[in-house]
């Protein structure tokens, strides 16, 4: 989840104003900009165990990182993440649960400026937890850690997700707690190019998981998965997770995404802190049905800020926001992280590759896609597909995303254009091992059966 955001006042008047709110996100396509975000779990050297909030943990390293271009965000005054400043405005850091450290990019032109951006915070990151004697390691779940021996950051808005989440699901609170993702944020021009999008990635999300798998490994041991990660996700709360199918339908846009989150539960509403309406109705809360839940010093009045929020409370594997947030791959390598983020914008941001996407994903039904998601975290690339396997999926996808990335035409400063990123993607499709089955070569051989190793080898 993003930090507490929005603090637009302007009450609710209706569905209508929510999802016009919503479409002021729509952009020109020389506007579109790439925002990629991703976690990694810290680890302490002398014993790789996940380094508490403080001291000598989780808070230095956000003080460390302080600096003339990041602002302190405050908990309660305690520092729980930076807002980017001057030439990082747009940027964050923040922590996960279990004090998993999150950058969220900044809206970015190239995937270029994407390389030069996660260059630079792995640096800061580095010079950072060397001296207090930590590491930082992306991947997708925690390869040794019981989920009671993880840690806990003092936010507030987690102590309401801790206790909720145990009510809809057997594996919310392993989500919160061992798991990292990477996620890349793209623009739409249009209703009509959000719903065209949002449909692509959405059914091509499996197919991410299947080619970014990074976590096979569950408390020390393989335990049969090649994306520990997805298979959480697969038990956490079926009111806002998922592949819903009403993105799928005919007349889906704006306003019928909207009649769907407010039917998503609450988690809270901020005022001046977090309170608690785990299992509340926006609806109710839009419409002033809020009595006994909300005293007369909080009222009772819905605002956009509220419902801001309340976005950032949908999981699903491609988020709708003012821009659209795909959510299905395990946090990896930094060459798959822009591999990730290449991957989506070839497809997306160029419209003949888009037009291609779409006619390759309108084959099947898109319950066929919506049904992958429960196969792809045990046998990723190898899922049956067809006549064949996913892996013939994902030569083909990768190949449009290719073709997209060329046609953009952009190079750096070397004269390298964006396509060299999908390289790895490439290899994959092709037939070489997904990040998750690399480790377990090394598990069953160099490690000899050691699966701490993992966070070592994955450091950043």
């Amino acid at each position: 989840m993003s930090n507490p955001g929005d603090a637009d006042l302007t009450p609710i008047t209706g569905l209508r104003q929510l999802a016009d709110h919503i479409a002021e996100g729509c952009k020109p396509p020389a506007a579109f900009r790439i925002g990629t975000e991703h976690e990694k779990f810290g680890y302490r050297l002398a014993d790789r165990r996940p380094p508490s909030y403080e001291p000598d943990g989780i808070r230095s390293i956000l003080e460390g990182l302080a600096g003339p271009d990041w602002e302190p965000i405050l908990d309660h005054g305690v520092p729980i993440g930076l807002k980017g400043e001057a030439a990082l405005s747009g940027a964050s850091v923040s922590l996960e649960p279990a004090g998993q450290l999150e950058l969220s990019g900044g809206p970015l032109a190239s995937l270029h400026d994407t390389k030069a951006e996660l260059d630079a915070h792995f640096a800061a990151v580095a010079a950072v937890a060397g001296p207090l004697g930590l590491g930082f390691a992306p991947v997708g779940f925690h390869p040794t850690m019981a989920r009671d021996a993880m840690p806990w950051m003092p936010k507030s808005r987690y102590a309401i997700m801790r206790r909720y989440m145990p009510l809809k699901g057997q594996r919310g609170l392993d989500m919160m707690l061992r798991t990292c993702t990477v996620q890349v944020n793209l623009d739409y021009s249009s209703e009509a190019d959000m719903v065209r999008k949002l449909r692509v990635s959405l059914a091509l999300q499996p197919l991410a998981t299947a080619l970014f798998a990074n976590s096979p490994f569950y408390e020390g041991r393989p335990n049969g998965l090649l994306s520990n990660r997805a298979q959480v996700w697969t038990d956490v709360d079926p009111d806002r997770t998922g592949m819903p199918a009403m993105v799928f339908e005919e007349g889906f846009g704006f306003e019928r995404y909207v009649d769907w989150l407010l039917d998503v539960p609450m988690y809270f509403i901020h005022r001046e802190g977090f309170i608690d309406l785990a299992g509340a109705s926006f609806r109710d809360f839009m419409a002033g049905r809020m009595t006994g839940l909300l005293d007369q010093a909080h009222g009772e009045t819905a605002t956009i800020g509220d419902f801001a929020d309340h976005m950032t409370t949908s999981f699903t594997d491609v988020r709708l926001k003012r821009f659209l947030e795909m959510r299905g791959a395990d946090a990896g390598s930094p060459q798959m992280m822009l591999a990730q983020s290449a991957f989506w914008v070839g497809l997306l941001y160029d419209d003949v590759a888009l037009d291609a996407a779409y006619a390759l994903v309108r084959e099947r039904p898109w319950a066929d896609y919506i049904a992958l998601r429960d196969q792809v975290p045990r046998t990723a690339l190898g899922t049956r597909w067809g006549t064949g396997t996913l892996r013939v999926l994902a030569q083909k996808v990768v190949e449009i995303a290719c073709g997209g990335l060329r046609r953009r035409a952009v190079a750096n400063s070397e004269g390298m254009f964006e396509d060299a990123y999908l390289e790895p993607l490439a290899a994959i499709a092709a037939g070489a091992p997904t990040q998750a089955e690399r480790w377990l070569e090394r598990f069953n051989g160099p490690w000899g059966g050691d699966a701490g190793r993992m966070l070592l080898e994955a450091a950043v």
